[in-house]
Order: structure tokens, then C-alpha cells, then sequence
């Protein structure tokens, strides 16, 4: 827009309201231009000694026709201004560029034309002027003028000091600074470092960003103590939007790791205690420092269950808990294993009774070995871990694998026959647990076998099934056939009247039908109007397709293979871990799929467990003799099949009568957890033996309620007064209930209101405390007033809890309290 066009638009503007619009002009200007203005409806008069005439026409002659009075030259002064009285009731119009902006801008208040002349070249832009006049209100002073316009420079609506050094702290995060110093060329920085200091309390006689980060988290270091009157509280308060927020997290996070490098921050940890540490997130170096001396204090025992508990659940709120959530879950799962070893009470009195400890109790450390092993193996810098790891391989392979299996051997030498009078025989699955469900013909009945899904996997598997929305799952448990191998555990769980070895083992049939393969199974399946089918299969077809196959069919046997696949092969055993996680996820996705397609009753179960330890073992744990007999037909790591097979102390020897075979070939299993060492077989990962990590096997029911059974844990807001009279407020808030797998753990943010204004700091805080200890459930808020509540005292604050709308970035109401404000503000916010 040209200057010209700018007044005619000014002008335009003014006639809409005014019949008379006086027009100064001093130094004659735009003369040679105003006959060309083209005002419609509107004559123009040139003053020119003729003041008299001029009031005349306007109030006598035409008091109803609009006229733009132009004067050039100087005006006189007082009384000798004969249209002075006309000039005061129409006001006057000038063409200066500042009183053309300010016009244009439609302000007012003392000042506005100072900052348009200071920053003059702001204000050439149409662009800019458009952008600016958006954010404008009538009432804005210069101050907000020129926040609003470093906004507009920044290309960004919100004008808040907060949000403007938000968008110069992503920028310098970036290793960029074209933003500040679009804001120096309009001579705009000067404005934001006043406000830095006034606000804030940053002073410096050569301020810039890098600086400022500098001064920013050495006073976070501090505490943001202050002997500054009204302390360091906004930059306290906007110090935590910055690093919370997820718009400049990511930016917050590049700075701190450049502040610590800087400072040297990790040295002046380096001889603090975990523990006085606990509240502190400003720094990778700080998680760094916690999870290596935490995980040392676990290896030496030096620290308890319950407080190892406590520091990781304290640590889920940093901000660097992406990086560093792994190497806590093994922390905590090495906690728990060792805790469990030192009480380890590994007597039975009975074959039986093994097998109850087993299930009830003693697969809980297998599971906490899984699960430290997996987090410290998929951990992205496992380093601190070292000696922890060394200690709970020792523990692990030593005091449990060995001396369990030791203990089991002897119950397991004084059995003659393969059964148990508390768990029923593997072989009898179909009977027990399916038969029942297909009976009356009405109902049908799924069967998902995950090769290899060893009991404590299965009790992970129910508990995250049971955390799923309408989803119920109940652990049992069989005794495994013996040997512990896929072909005849596979052949175990299909109806049946008999099931034994080939000729030479393998394939194992099932009424003298051979059980390898889908297709095998199918034909022995259709004798209860079955079909067997691969899991890949089911994730291939479609919702309404998995929805025929399912009406077409009693029984549907649905087979998975991940566990095994990756366990048994030498390269890979060491990833059997990271492939039970996998298989956790895709079955509880693949009966999410089949109770899509109407599946209502789902069993899961295995063909057997499996024996695993990370590190190699040591020559004690393999045999040192070979099988001997007539005829050796298939030799395994745990098991060896044949005929005529010799005893041998280091054997424990089966006729399969003894197991319930229906065959002529004697099986034989190393005792204990020993192995046979066989060439280019993996050693880590076996199955095939009698120890209970290989024969107690699960069945996982599985059904889908018709209504929804998950809900998030309540929070209570116990406030302590109904009054606020200091610059802090602590809210205590209690879970009233402990998180379990249908009372899912709530994470909400506090704030302090009025009306919809925020006065505080957003603290988010998490609600997942498991214990029944109602002491363990109580939190604290600590709310931070901002300089804003400065002009609310006396009136009522609402403190809320708010909850994120699922799947949004939007708030709700969750629990709130009322407040009276009630308190002088003088000193904490004389700046």
C-alpha cells in the first residue's frame, strides 16, 4: 500500500463516522495530490484566508453535504483559529506516517506513537501490518504493542514473554538464531531483554540467548533462590512450561545436555547419594548417576526391595526416562530376583508338592530373570550393568537353576510312573478343557498354542490380558508329557485315545496317524469338526473371513511360533527373551482378533517350556558321559530316545509305558539341568527334560465380557485450608484405592484458576502406586503463584485436577477444590 493510498483508506475510514473531516496539512504535501484523492460524495475545500466563508457553507449553506477541509501551512493558534470550535467537535486529520499508523492500528494510549517512530521500518509491510492489526485490541499500550510485534516477527500469535522465548530457545536448540536477529533488526531485542530482566531478573551487560540459557539453568541448579525482592518465581514458573511442554521439550532437553557439558555438571554429582537425588530431573548426568549407583547398590545388597520400588517409580517423571526406562525395569527386576533368591526355600517333601511351589511360587524367578534380561539386553547402554548382571547370572544359574533342579531330580528318581495327583496330564487337554466347552454343540471353543510358552510367560500373558478392556484370563496348569519336545507335545494336546512314537521317534502319531503339520492335525481335527491353522494365516485374513472360518468349525487350533523358532536355533538363542516379548504382544493381538471375529471362549496353552541362561555355561552343567543302548534312534540335548537303553547314574530312565506312550521306545532325560553336548547344537536355550521350567505347562482361559470392566484409579483432593497466604501452595492428594489390572493408573495435571485464567505452575503427576499401604498413596502438589495472581487477591481460586480427553490434546475437569486468595503481594512481585 503507497502512502497516498494509505490516507485515502484513513480518510474513507473517517467519513464513515463524520460528516467534516479536517485535514492539516503544515508543509503542503499532499496539495498537488488532493484534487486526485476521488472521496466519493465528498467536495474538498482549501482553506485560503477564508475561515469565515468555510463555516458558513458547511454549517448554513450545506449542513447536510460532506467536506474534507484541507489547511496547509500554519494554523493559528487559540481564538485566531475561526474554525477552532468545528476542528474540536470533528477532530483533526494529519498525514504524518506515526499518526497514519497509529490511525491505522486504531490505538490510542500514551506512547504508541513513540514505539511507531522508534520502529518505523516495522510498519513499511502490508504484511506485517495485517498480521499485527489481528492481535491488536483497542486498549493496548506500548508495551504489548511492541510484544505483539516481536510476535508477528517470529511468525507466531501468542506475545507473552514465555511464548516468545520459547520460540528463541527452540531456535537456539537448533544451532540457529535467524529469528533473534530478525527481532535486532527492528530493534525489538532491547525490548525483550527489558522484559528478561523485569520479569524474570536476567541481567547482564552483554545479554544473549546462549547466555541466557547459561544464567537460566545455573538458577535451576539453585533452586531459583533469589535475594531479588518477589525472588525468581516466573522464570521458576516458565522454566517448567519450557521443559514440560511438548511444543519446546525436545529444544529444553538439547539445551540442558549443552548447560551440563558447559558447566561440567557431572562432576559436582559424582560423590552425591542416589537418594539425594530423587528430586531432581535437570540433567541427563542425574538418571546416569542414579541408575549406576542404584544398580551397584542392588549387586551389594545394600539397598531393600521396597525402596528400589520407590526410586523407580520416582524416576518415571523425569524427563529423560525414555532413554534410561529399560535400565530401571532391570534394576527393579534384578531387585526383586535377588530379593526372592535370599529367602529361596527350595525343600519338598513330594513330587507333587514340587509342582505346586513351582506354579504358585518359584516361577516368579525365572520370570524376573526373563524380564532383567530383556530390558538390560535391549537397553541402549547397558554399561552400568555390569555388575549387577554378574551377580544375577551367578545367582540365577547357581542358587535356583542348579540347586532347584537338584532338589526336583530327587522327587523326580523316586516317581515310577509320569503323573501327578494336583496337575492333570497334558494329555488329557482335550478331554479337561475343551471337551467341556463343545459338549452341548452350542458353544465353540479356540485353542492357541505358542510353541514354547513357558508358565511364567503365560502368567505375564494373563496379567496383560486382564488389562485389557472387557478381557478376563484364569491361569491353570498340566504336567507336560515326557520327553518335553514339540512333536509330542503338539501330538498331546489333540484329541486322542493313544499317542506314541513312530518306529524311529519321530513323526510321534496320534491314533497311529502321523501329528506333524497343519495338515496332519487338520485330518486328526476333523473328528471333532476341527481345523488346525498357522497364527501368520489368521493375521492374514480378513475380519469377515476370520469370522466364516470360525462359524464353519467346533474347534479352531490356532498355532504360533515364536518363542521356539527363535530359542532353538544356535545363532539366535540368546534372543529367545526378546522373542517371548514379541510373542506377548502378537497373542494378545491375535485374540483381540479372534474375539473379533465372535470368539468367545479362547484357551492358551504350549507343547512345553524351556530351560534358558544368558551366559555360557560352565563345563559342570554338561554331561560327561553318552547314552549307551541297543538302539539309539534320536539323541537330543535333554532327551534321547531308543531302545534297550543301559541306566546310567546321569540318567533318569522311562520305559514309555512309565509316561503314557503308546510305543516300544525307552526314553531316557539328563538329570537335573545337565545337558548332552552335541555339535553345532545351542546350549543356552533347551527343553526335552523333566526340570519344571520344561514340564509345568500353562492353559490360559480366556473370555470377553459383554461390559467394559477397566476404569482409571480415584484421586481425592484433601485440602488442608480453604485459604492461600503465601506465594506456595502444597495440595495433598491421595489414590484411594491401590492400581491393579482393572484399576489402571491416572495421570493428571494441577492448576490454580480464576475463572479460566491460570495462576500457577501445571505440575503433571502420575497416580500408579500397587500397595495396599494407604500411606504409600498419598502425593503432594506443589503450586507455584504466578505474577499474574497479583490482581486477583481477595477472590475466589479454584485448584483442578485435570485429565488429558483420550486421544486429543484437550483437558477436562477432573477433582477440584475452591481457595480464597487471601495475601499481600508487595514484596514478592515489586520488580
Amino acid at each position: 500500500m503507497s502512502e497516498f493510498t494509505a490516507v485515502r483508506s484513513h480518510l474513507e475510514r473517517r467519513f464513515e463516522t463524520h460528516r467534516v473531516v479536517f485535514w492539516h496539512d503544515p508543509e503542503g504535501e499532499y496539495a498537488a495530490e488532493l484534487d486526485s484523492l476521488g472521496l466519493e460524495g465528498v467536495e474538498t475545500v482549501r482553506v485560503a484566508n477564508d475561515e469565515y466563508a468555510v463555516k458558513n457553507r458547511l454549517l448554513h449553506l450545506e449542513p447536510d453535504a460532506k467536506f474534507l477541509v484541507y489547511r496547509s501551512g500554519a494554523v493559528p493558534a487559540g481564538i485566531g483559529d475561526w474554525l477552532l470550535d468545528l476542528e474540536l467537535a470533528y477532530g483533526v486529520f494529519t498525514a504524518d506516517r506515526t499518526s497514519l499508523v497509529q490511525q491505522e492500528l486504531g490505538l490510542n494510549a500514551d506512547g504508541v506513537g513513540e514505539v511507531v517512530e522508534a520502529h518505523e521500518r516495522f510498519f513499511r509491510s502490508t504484511k506485517r501490518m495485517q498480521s499485527l492489526r489481528a492481535l491488536l485490541d483497542a486498549d493496548d499500550d506500548a508495551r504489548l504493542l511492541r510484544a505483539k510485534m516481536s510476535a508477528v516477527l517470529l511468525g507466531h500469535r501468542e506475545h507473552s514473554l514465555l511464548e516468545i522465548t520459547r520460540i528463541l530457545l527452540i531456535e537456539n536448540a537448533n544451532g540457529a538464531g535467524t529469528k533473534y536477529s530478525v527481532l535486532a533488526d527492528y530493534g525489538l531485542d532491547k525490548f525483550f531483554w527489558q522484559g528478561a530482566q523485569s520479569i524474570y531478573g536476567y541481567t547482564s551487560p552483554g545479554p544473549s540467548i546462549d547466555d541466557f540459557v547459561l544464567w537460566v539453568f545455573r538458577q535451576a541448579i539453585a533452586g531459583f533462590k533469589s535475594d531479588r525482592p518477589g525472588g525468581l518465581r516466573n522464570i521458576q514458573l516458565d522454566f517448567g512450561s519450557l521443559r514440560y511442554d511438548v511444543r519446546s521439550q525436545k529444544a529444553m532437553k538439547t539445551l540442558a545436555k549443552r548447560v551440563a557439558r558447559d558447566l561440567d555438571y557431572a562432576s559436582t554429582i559424582e560423590d552425591a547419594s542416589f537418594r539425594d537425588l530423587l528430586g531432581n530431573d535437570l540433567f541427563e548426568e542425574v538418571d546416569r548417576k542414579i541408575i549406576s549407583n542404584l544398580a551397584g547398590a542392588v549387586a551389594d545388597r545394600t539397598v531393600t526391595a521396597r525402596e528400589v520400588t520407590e526410586v523407580i517409580r520416582n524416576r518415571q517423571s523425569s524427563i529423560w526416562i525414555d532413554g534410561y526406562r529399560k535400565l530401571y525395569a532391570a534394576i527393579g527386576s534384578a531387585s526383586d530376583l535377588l530379593t526372592a533368591l535370599s529367602a529361596l526355600n527350595l525343600s519338598m517333601q513330594s513330587f507333587d508338592e514340587g509342582l505346586e511351589r513351582y506354579r504358585h511360587d518359584w516361577f516368579r524367578i525365572d520370570q524376573h530373570y526373563r524380564q532383567f534380561v530383556y530390558a538390560a539386553r535391549t537397553a541402549e547402554h547397558a554399561g552400568p550393568l555390569e555388575a549387577l548382571r554378574a551377580q544375577v547370572e551367578k545367582f540365577y544359574a547357581n542358587k535356583f537353576l542348579y540347586d532347584l533342579g537338584n532338589a526336583w531330580q530327587q522327587q523326580v528318581d523316586g516317581i515310577d510312573r509320569w503323573r501327578s495327583a494336583v496337575l492333570r496330564p497334558q494329555s488329557s487337554f482335550f478331554t479337561d478343557h475343551v471337551a467341556p466347552i463343545i459338549r452341548d454343540g452350542r458353544r465353540k471353543a479356540v485353542v492357541i498354542i505358542s510353541d514354547a510358552l513357558r508358565y511364567e510367560v503365560a502368567d505375564e500373558l494373563g496379567s496383560r490380558i486382564r488389562q485389557e478392556d472387557r478381557f478376563d484370563a484364569t491361569l491353570d496348569a498340566v504336567l507336560g508329557v515326557l520327553p518335553s519336545y514339540t512333536q509330542l507335545g503338539m501330538a498331546a494336546l489333540l484329541p486322542h485315545g493313544t499317542i506314541g512314537h513312530s518306529k524311529d521317534g519321530d513323526p510321534v502319531l496320534v491314533d497311529g496317524q502321523r501329528s506333524d503339520g497343519t495338515a496332519n492335525r487338520s485330518k486328526i481335527l476333523d473328528t471333532v469338526d476341527g481345523r488346525a491353522i498357522q497364527a501368520e494365516d489368521v493375521f492374514s485374513l480378513t475380519r469377515e473371513e476370520l469370522r466364516e472360518l470360525y462359524q464353519q468349525h467346533q474347534v479352531l487350533y490356532v498355532y504360533h511360533n515364536r518363542i521356539d523358532a527363535t530359542g532353538d536355533k544356535a545363532g539366535t538363542e540368546r534372543q529367545v527373551f526378546e522373542a517371548a516379548e514379541d510373542a506377548l504382544r502378537e497373542l494378545v493381538e491375535l485374540i483381540k482378533r479372534l474375539t473379533n471375529a465372535n470368539a468367545t471362549n479362547l484357551l492358551i496353552t504350549a507343547d512345553h517350556g524351556f530351560l534358558f541362561q544368558d551366559t555360557a555355561l560352565a563345563d559342570a552343567f554338561y554331561l560327561s558321559t553318552l547314552p549307551q543302548g541297543d538302539e539309539i534312534k534320536v539323541t537330543n540335548r535333554r532327551y534321547v530316545l531308543g531302545r534297550g537303553l543301559k541306566d546310567d547314574p546321569a540318567f533318569k530312565s522311562f520305559t514309555s509305558a512309565m509316561l503314557g506312550l503308546d510305543s516300544d521306545l525307552d526314553v531316557q532325560t539328563p538329570k537335573s539341568i545337565h545337558r548332552l553336548r552335541l555339535p553345532g547344537a545351542g546350549s543356552r536355550f533347551v527343553h526335552g527334560g523333566a526340570a519344571l521350567q520344561e514340564v509345568v505347562i500353562p492353559v490360559l482361559a480366556v473370555n470377553k465380557k459383554r461390559k467394559s470392566d477397566t476404569r482409571l484409579v480415584n484421586v481425592e483432593v484433601l485440602p488442608e485450608s480453604d485459604k492461600i497466604t503465601t506465594g506456595q501452595l502444597v495440595v495433598k492428594l491421595f489414590q484411594s484405592e491401590p492400581v491393579s489390572e482393572k484399576i489402571q493408573a491416572r495421570t493428571v495435571r494441577a492448576g490454580l484458576y480464576v475463572g479460566e485464567a491460570l495462576i500457577s505452575n501445571q505440575p503433571e503427576l502420575v497416580f500408579d502406586q500397587g500397595s495396599t499401604d494407604k500411606r504409600d498413596r498419598y502425593q503432594s502438589a506443589v503450586m507455584l503463584l504466578s505474577q499474574d495472581a497479583n490482581g486477583y487477591n481477595n477472590r475466589a481460586v479454584e485448584f483442578r485436577l485435570e485429565e488429558r480427553i483420550p486421544n486429543t490434546n484437550q483437558w477436562r475437569v477432573y477433582a477440584k477444590a475452591m481457595y480464597t486468595l487471601k495475601r499481600s503481594f508487595a514484596s514478592d512481585f515489586d520488580f
